[in-house]
């Protein structure tokens, strides 16, 4: 049987240190490995995506303009008449708002959906025909697809509440959790010494609701607080004019982006790691703060119940004294229990990128399978 021939998207490798590039390079990087022979990769790569990939024994389609759908849904209808066999057995876009599907109307489609962030964020003025524009575009793609998966139960769900899905099949297919980096020999730069503190990492967006943790941190004077991600964002102003405007110099540090050496020694040397997140399509983050020993502490909504399971501690409230008892309550208990630690990390371990590319794979070969296969 000859291998399945799968066109993976993996345009958003241009930003490989979004949650959307570091799942495309570990997928393409799974199935390039896969010995089994069932998949033949075609990676879909932006202009200098090959040198993620060292061996250069893989075929690939070079991301350009005339590529994107946008261009293609008109010449489609008239190159219909004169298509051919497919190239392609298999399509995979692998993130909801990709703007490249398969010029030819057989090939098979498989849509992944990380997220529906957008349709839980309070709409700004001015937003909601965005927002309808998102919701409408990710509906094409669902429409177009054969198949969809999803990275957690909650998606799933979200995804049948807020779209069309037809009589389409959704998969659940949790990513998994790369190897951690080895951590900097030394403490960051921008971390004076002294004071214990609590570490969160996410880019500055609204749903991440990180300034709950800055009244928090007023409540706990001998602690700081590090939040590392992409602060040049509107709401990362906002939480830069609220460190000023509470006084909080010094105790809450808005460093950015940190090089994956300074962020593992983060999360390896913080206290606690707070996620007080809205709206999660699966948390990475917090699997990687359990992966190096440390209690974490999440909000009960969307997905991190799900990913945290029962090896961290909830936020019921954003209340600052009710964040700050029950931040008290999940130190002691984690200091007295010594397994609590080994547990989390095992936990965190259950995510395996081989799982993930195995459950990919054996999907795309149930959806390419057909007459002559």
């Amino acid at each position: 049987m000859n291998p399945c021939r799968v066109v993976i998207d993996a345009e958003k490798l241009r930003r490989i240190n979004c949650g959307l590039g570091r799942f495309s390079l570990h997928l393409a990087e799974g199935m390039l490995e896969d010995a089994s022979g069932r998949i033949e990769p075609i990676l879909l790569l932006p202009g200098d995506g090959e040198r993620h990939f060292p061996s250069g024994n893989f075929r690939s389609i070079r991301v350009r303009p005339w590529r994107k759908e946008f261009f293609r849904r008109w010449i489609r209808p008239l190159c219909a008449p004169l298509a051919g066999r497919p190239r392609f057995d298999l399509w995979h876009m692998t993130n909801q708002m990709s703007r490249y599907e398969p010029l030819h109307p057989t090939v098979p489609m498989l849509l992944t959906v990380h997220d529906l962030t957008f349709l839980h964020e309070s709409p700004q003025d001015g937003r909601m025909r965005e927002i309808e524009r998102k919701r409408t575009d990710i509906q094409r793609r669902v429409d177009r697809s054969a198949a969809i998966t999803v990275d957690s139960e909650f998606v799933a769900e979200d995804l049948r509440r807020e779209l069309d899905v037809g009589g389409r099949p959704i998969h659940v297919i949790p990513l998994g959790l790369e190897t951690a980096s080895a951590a900097s020999s030394e403490r960051p730069a921008f971390l004076p010494d002294g004071l214990p503190f609590f570490l969160s990492v996410g880019n500055a967006l609204a749903h991440k609701n990180f300034h709950v943790l800055f009244d928090l941190v007023e409540h706990l004077p001998d602690r700081r607080l590090v939040i590392a991600g992409n602060m040049q964002t509107d709401y990362g102003d906002h939480l830069h004019r609220l460190v000023s405007r509470h006084g909080l110099e010094g105790r809450v540090l808005l460093p950015g982006e940190v090089s994956d050496a300074d962020r593992q020694w983060l999360y390896e040397h913080c206290e606690a790691f707070l996620f007080p997140s809205l709206s999660e399509g699966f948390g990475f983050p917090v699997l990687e703060a359990m992966h190096a020993g440390r209690p974490v502490f999440v909000s009960r909504l969307t997905s991190l119940p799900e990913i945290t399971g029962d090896h961290g501690f909830y936020f019921d409230s954003f209340v600052p004294d009710a964040m700050a008892a029950q931040l008290a309550h999940g130190l002691a208990r984690f200091a007295a229990d010594p397994g609590m630690s080994a547990a989390a990390k095992a936990h965190a371990a259950s995510f395996s990128w081989r799982e993930t590319v195995r459950r990919y794979a054996d999907l795309y070969g149930q959806l390419s399978a057909g007459p002559g296969r």
